[in-house]
């Protein structure tokens, strides 16, 4: 492959989960194999509800550190465990060499069940930031909702919460995913007038699924704009057309970001990598040689 190098003011990040099967670990492995030639600034590994897939999320990061060229960010929760033993994952991850975490409150095991703190673990995403401070001098990021965390009881109460991660040490947020920018960038002026000056990367969801997208958005209180849904309308057959549809969608929001000034972009993989590529492709991002285990490029 010839090296090429990525435009320099633009940085990109990528999220994974942690796979349940060996079928979709040859997925992830290909997706991750597909993606590292575009010399991301960091890859995310997500951590279930309730600590769920500690162990597969462990094994994600394992895996990234011994056979990839990708800086690996762990997510951890404050679900499910005590403090004690979140500091001990937290710690194992610093002897391991990860040195960025997405801290957050997490969402309870049962889904739609009320989020309740365990007895003696950090109650709120703050507390777990400003306990990771305490373990590592860890790069911590944190999520932010442009259209309110769904069990926030206002507006003015979720940017308190994300202004209360920053002040503990929070040193960038990804949001939820959104499909207005005008929100993304409304949310950037609450955010500076609270005095939140972190930056906050817009998290990007290529529509792979629109039944399934849809789903996940009314569980994040993201809202879906009735245009997006007609553009999807007749194709839950045509995988090859919805895929077209997805990349045009899609390319057309971020190239909207970057020309008002946006330069990093995390992108919600869901474990495929076609989408993301493209996208990224449109944007000017072009594969870098990748070093191989003797540090060497190939």
């Amino acid at each position: 492959m010839t090296p090429v190098t990525a435009q320099r003011d633009l940085r990109i990040s990528f999220e994974f989960f942690p796979p349940k099967t060996p079928e979709m670990e040859a997925n992830l492995w290909r997706a991750i194999t597909r993606l590292q030639p575009l010399g991301p600034n960091f890859v995310c590994v997500t951590y279930g509800a309730g600590g769920t897939t500690r162990e597969r999320t462990h094994a994600t990061v394992r895996r990234l550190l011994d056979e990839s060229s990708l800086q690996p960010a762990a997510h951890l929760t404050c679900v499910g465990a005590t403090r004690e033993e979140v500091d001990a994952v937290a710690a194992e991850y610093w002897a391991m060499g990860v040195r960025h975490i997405v801290a957050l409150r997490g969402d309870p095991p049962v889904e739609g069940g009320a989020y309740t703190p365990h007895p003696g673990g950090y109650a709120r995403g703050a507390d777990l930031v400003e306990g990771l401070r305490r373990v590592a001098p860890f790069d911590i990021t944190v999520p932010a909702f442009p259209e309110t965390h769904p069990e926030a009881p206002n507006e003015a109460f979720d940017l308190d919460n994300l202004k209360r991660k920053v002040d503990a040490g929070a040193t960038r947020a990804i949001t939820q995913f959104f499909f207005d920018n005008g929100v993304y960038f409304r949310f950037l002026d609450r955010c500076l007038a609270a005095g939140i000056t972190i930056p906050i990367i817009p998290g990007i969801m290529p529509v792979t699924n629109f039944t399934q997208m849809r789903l996940f958005a009314e569980k994040a209180g993201a809202w879906v704009p009735s245009w997006l849904g007609r553009h999807f309308e007749g194709l839950e057959h045509d995988a090859e057309t919805r895929k077209l549809v997805a990349a045009t969608v899609a390319a057309e929001q971020v190239q909207d970001l970057f020309d008002r000034g946006v330069r990093d972009f995390h992108f919600y993989t869901l474990n495929r990598a076609d989408l993301s590529y493209a996208i990224c492709h449109l944007l000017g991002v072009r594969p870098v040689a990748v070093p191989d285990a003797a540090g060497v490029a190939a």
